[in-house]
């Protein structure tokens, strides 16, 4: 398992996984001995400083280890707050204790990091601050990439399952589809860091995704459980995906250009404009998608690694799957809230529920007046 400090004090992740004897050899890294040569050949000379290192190390467990654990708690009850807050504001309110937590979530998350800071501050060790401090810097990069990467692949399941299934499908269909044509027409390398990748895999792969990507849009478009984004029914107690499906997950006619319809034998053709999304999508994970892998390889070469770990047989580990998928994740939750995301009703309705009963009243009736105003709603009786 891939211990995310290199001398094994560290906060481990499967999806991060690598051999313990790789992990040892960050710090020689010409050494061909494998884990046990290096716990019993204590006589070698160039494996002492390691030895030392591990064996001091293990005399402060109780706070060096924890607090990089510690790390990970506090960040994970920071998203996972957030998305309580967001998504289930009504369900929040019916428990005391939830609304408290959720009232003060930003100060407790930030005075839980405090006591996580204080604690490795404490931890530190005379004659290795230098390394302690590489671990506390590993930590934190660690947890940006992937605890944030995830929360964000969560964000975008709330917006609906469509916005998860399609970009997840079209990276797995772009790799499959950059293997077959690279696999039978590739000729020319595209970047020294992947030898087998081929300019010829990553067109092909482009097109083909493309396709992909337009027809799962197109079926999945038609089922409202995909499309609508999951919600806490108040009256029912239930959570529900039921919905009037948005604009873009409504079939609307579009006309092509004259230059086109001088072409083709039809002036218009109907669409989700769904679909048109997933082309950007399709592009994206074409295109700049693959540089997330390009990044992983550089990753393991930096560490002389074949992969990150071997949990899948032939295919390496999870991280090794999924290294372009939070990239794409990432893209995506961007795409929706500049392009996609607008005013929800439902959640304006659970932030007014938080108010004062003074206040509700308040803006229930600035709101009557504006309604009249706009002759929305009929003139108050004189």
């Amino acid at each position: 398992m891939f211990s995310l400090f290199p001398y094994g004090l560290s906060l481990s992740l499967t999806s991060l996984s690598l051999p313990l004897n790789q992990t040892l050899s960050l710090t020689q890294p010409n050494s061909n001995l494998d884990t046990q040569q290096i716990c019993e050949g204590l006589c070698d000379a160039k494996h002492t400083h390691t030895f030392k290192e591990r064996t001091t190390y293990s005399q402060y467990p109780s706070l060096f280890v924890l607090s990089s654990r510690y790390f990970l708690i506090c960040v994970n009850y920071f998203f996972y707050g957030e998305t309580l807050a967001e998504y289930f504001g009504a369900l929040v309110q019916r428990e005391d204790s939830l609304q408290f937590l959720v009232r003060y979530h930003r100060f407790i998350s930030f005075t839980l990091y405090l006591a996580g800071f204080c604690m490795f501050v404490l931890s530190l060790v005379k004659k290795h601050y230098r390394l302690q401090f590489y671990m506390f810097a590993w930590t934190h990069v660690t947890l940006l990439i992937v605890v944030t990467q995830s929360h964000l692949v969560i964000q975008n399941l709330f917006e609906g399952m469509i916005w998860f299934i399609v970009p997840i499908s079209i990276v797995i269909c772009n790799d499959i589809m950059a293997y077959l044509f690279g696999f039978f027409f590739g000729r020319t390398p595209l970047i020294k860091l992947s030898p087998k990748k081929t300019w010829e895999g990553f067109i092909g792969g482009f097109f083909g995704t493309l396709v992909c990507g337009f027809i799962l849009a197109y079926l999945l478009a038609q089922f409202q459980y995909f499309v609508c984004p999951v919600e806490y029914n108040s009256e029912t107690n239930r959570f529900t995906a039921d919905c009037e499906p948005s604009d873009i997950f409504v079939m609307q006619k579009y006309t092509f250009p004259f230059a086109v319809q001088n072409i083709l034998t039809w002036k218009t053709v109907n669409l989700y404009p769904y679909q048109i999304h997933s082309v950007v999508l399709s592009t994206f994970a074409s295109l700049i998608g693959p540089f997330g892998g390009f990044f992983a390889s550089g990753f393991k070469r930096a560490f002389q690694i074949k992969d990150f770990a071997d949990t899948i047989p032939g295919h390496g580990g999870i991280m090794d799957r999924f290294d372009c998928q939070y990239l794409m994740a990432t893209f995506t939750h961007v795409y929706i809230a500049s392009f996609i995301r607008g005013p929800n009703p439902s959640k304006v309705l659970q932030q007014l529920l938080v108010l004062q009963p003074e206040q509700q009243l308040s803006i229930f009736n600035a709101m009557r007046d504006r309604l009249r105003d706009r002759g929305i709603l009929p003139p108050a009786a004189m």
